[in-house]
């Protein structure tokens, strides 16, 4: 058992994602959001897997230049970015219900991939790890009626290819081919084997 008096590190999240922060709380250790206001354009062209990584990378970096004047102690930062790919075409989020319905008609029927990046940031010595997990997601026909009443029920508004799977947009997924958290929005595996090499683990601490 640790000590009572043991510090335990902290993880600084660059998001104000709900999911983001109800995975990245698993961990057990200190948890403290922060939203990142990074820019989130990137050149045409760029692979999903680059912006993703671009994007974790920036709301990291931005939240880090803050927190490591104010925040005590030991820490990472940990930015996270999710898109939806399908023919080389990048969903992010919707703009508004219109858009929404779009991007659910392009997925319909169909299977499309979801990338997830996350960079961790050392918040003392500013080393920087970064990654991304990729999965596929198969979604069943979906009728423009579906597609409206979920559209109304305002869940796909702030989420990537406008649709949640571990909300009500859940049963519209048949089946997924890799990481089910990252579709969530943090890869938990990754942030965990990411969290290793800065010499931290849910598991150190108990």
């Amino acid at each position: 058992m640790p000590s009572t008096d043991t510090i335990l590190p902290t993880l600084i999240l660059a998001s104000a994602s709900p999911r983001r922060r109800e995975l990245a709380s698993l961990f057990g250790l200190p948890l403290l959001v922060r939203p990142s206001h990074a820019g989130e354009d990137t050149p045409e062209g760029w692979a999903p897997e680059a912006v993703v990584e671009e994007l974790a990378a920036r709301k990291a970096a931005s939240v880090w230049e803050i927190s490591r004047q104010d925040v005590q102690g030991e820490g990472v930062v940990v930015g996270s970015d999710t898109i939806v790919s399908v023919d080389g075409q990048i969903l992010g989020k919707p703009r508004d219900e219109a858009e929404a319905e779009s991007m659910l008609a392009l997925l319909s029927g169909r299977t499309h991939e979801v990338y997830t990046g996350v960079c961790c940031i050392g918040l003392r010595d500013g080393k920087r790890v970064v990654g991304h997990r990729k999965t596929a997601v198969r979604m069943r026909s979906l009728t423009p009626e579906e597609i409206h009443r979920y559209v109304l029920s305002g869940e796909p508004m702030d989420k990537a290819g406008a649709y949640g799977i571990q909300g009500k947009g859940a049963v519209f997924v048949e089946r997924l081919e890799g990481d089910f958290y990252s579709v969530m929005g943090l890869p938990v595996n990754l942030l965990y084997e990411m969290l290793l090499k800065f010499g931290i683990s849910p598991f150190n601490h108990m």
